[in-house]
Formats: structure tokens, sequence, C-alpha cells
């Protein structure tokens, strides 16, 4: 409750590309890191001048600076206020009195998360009609913060790839370059009762790429799903002799599939 959070504030901001690449917790983690860690040294010296002690002997737990082995301490919200109003001055060679820092991160090698998707699907060899009757997936995500956010993200990527496989088709006229489904009345989104129950899990195994072990997981859903389900598609439909279907696997295709093979 002491703390504010702004994001996406140009105002505010030196600095920034928007969400993207699996990497907003990432990046968010290694800034708050790097920033907590300034303000915690500067307020260790600041609480040295203040509590008349050597910096070396100033511990910060639980939101207080105290001197190591007394019960001498300042709470950091005091000694900021303290250090804004200029009783403590700023830090030895530092210009700015007051506990304010600035964190930053930048991206360094990719965190690599990884997992396996299995898809089951009917096929109605009369009309062409793909039914999504399963679903399962374990991902490894490295250490996961908010294990809901990982489920919704997982989830919502998964229904994202199946539309993608299953249902939804940018109709151009071949002569006009006009788009044809400028709707959805023409385009086609899943609906909840066109996607069964996901079944998800995880396996995490920590990168050794930051502090906290941190993986991606935004597109976790969206990349391997449309692969799951073809493949499954294609799997069901290889005694009859077709081998490839291009996206989305729509009844009509399907069925022009079924009848050339």
């Amino acid at each position: 409750e002491a703390v504010d959070v702004i994001e996406g504030d140009s105002d505010d901001l030196p600095a920034g590309g928007g969400t993207g690449g699996s990497r907003s917790t990432y990046m968010a983690a290694l800034a708050i890191e790097d920033g907590a860690a300034k303000v915690i040294e500067k307020g260790r010296r600041l609480a040295a001048d203040l509590l008349e002690a050597a910096p070396a002997d100033i511990r910060f737990a639980d939101g207080r600076f105290s001197i190591a082995g007394t019960d001498r301490a300042i709470a950091i919200m005091a000694l900021a206020a303290r250090a804004r109003a200029g009783a403590a001055g700023a830090p030895a060679g530092e210009e700015e009195p007051g506990l304010d820092a600035e964190g930053r991160a930048e991206a360094a090698d990719g965190t690599f998360p990884n997992g396996c998707h299995v898809c089951e699907v009917e096929v109605d060899p009369e009309t062409g009609a793909v039914t999504i009757v399963g679903y399962a997936a374990v991902n490894d995500f490295g250490r996961i913060v908010n294990p809901l956010l990982v489920d919704g993200q997982v989830h919502g990527g998964v229904a994202q790839g199946l539309g993608q496989a299953v249902f939804e088709n940018c109709v151009y006229d071949a002569r006009s370059g006009q788009l044809l489904s400028g709707s959805f009345m023409d385009y086609c989104l899943p609906r909840a009762d066109d996607l069964p129950p996901f079944a998800l899990a995880t396996n995490d195994a920590p990168t050794a790429q930051n502090p906290f072990g941190i993986k991606g997981c935004g597109e976790a859903g969206a990349i391997p799903a449309p692969a799951a389900a073809v493949n499954a598609v294609l799997d069901a439909l290889k005694e009859r002799g077709v081998t490839h279907i291009d996206m989305p696997l729509t009844p009509e295709r399907v069925w022009r599939a079924l009848a050339a093979a």
C-alpha cells in the first residue's frame, strides 16, 4: 500500500517500446531490483549520517534502516521524507537530496521458455468439419511469479492459436484485392463452445539468465497451438492420403482435400 506503480506514461518514462516478446515481468523485475538496490544503498548512507554511524554498520530489513546490534533505527518512508526536506541532505559525493533512484533493465540473452502441446481432433469426412475435443499443454516458464496470470496467458494464447488454425480466414477478392471478410459477420472467430477445456500444467526450470529465474510466457499458447491442431488433423486424414492443407482448416478446405485425395 506504500507503492504506486505508474506504467506507460510517456511524461514520466524516459524511453520505452511497449510490451512484447514475453518480456514484461522479466524486464520489470530487473529494473525494480536495480532501482531498489540503489535506494537501499543511498538510504544506508543517509541513515548513517542521521544515526551517527558508519554506513557499513547500517542494515536494511522490513522497511527500516538500523544500526546493527542496536535498537536505533529509522523507517524508510521517514528517512525519505527527511531527506527530501533537506534534513538528511545528500550522501557524500551526490548532488541531489532525497532517496530517489532510477533503475534500468536491458534485454540480454533470451530466456528460452519451452513446452509440449497436444491437440486431439475429430474430423467428419462427409462435411470436412473439424471438432477440437481435447487440448493439453505442459510449459516451462522458469520461476512463475503469478500463476493465475500465466494460466490466463496460455489459455488465451491457445484459443487464439486454435482460431488461427481452424476458424479464422481473411478473404480478399482475387481481382480487386478488396477485403471481403470485412466484419465479424464474415470472419469466423472461435466461440466458447468451439473449444474444449484446456488441461494445463507447468514444469518449472528457472533460467540462469536473470537472478529471478523468470522466463517469458506470453506467446506460449499462440505459437504451438496452430501446429498442434494442423498436425492432429493431418494425422487423422493420413490414411485417406491427405498430407497437406493450408490454414485455416475450414470445413470446405478439409472436404476439398479429402475429395482430391
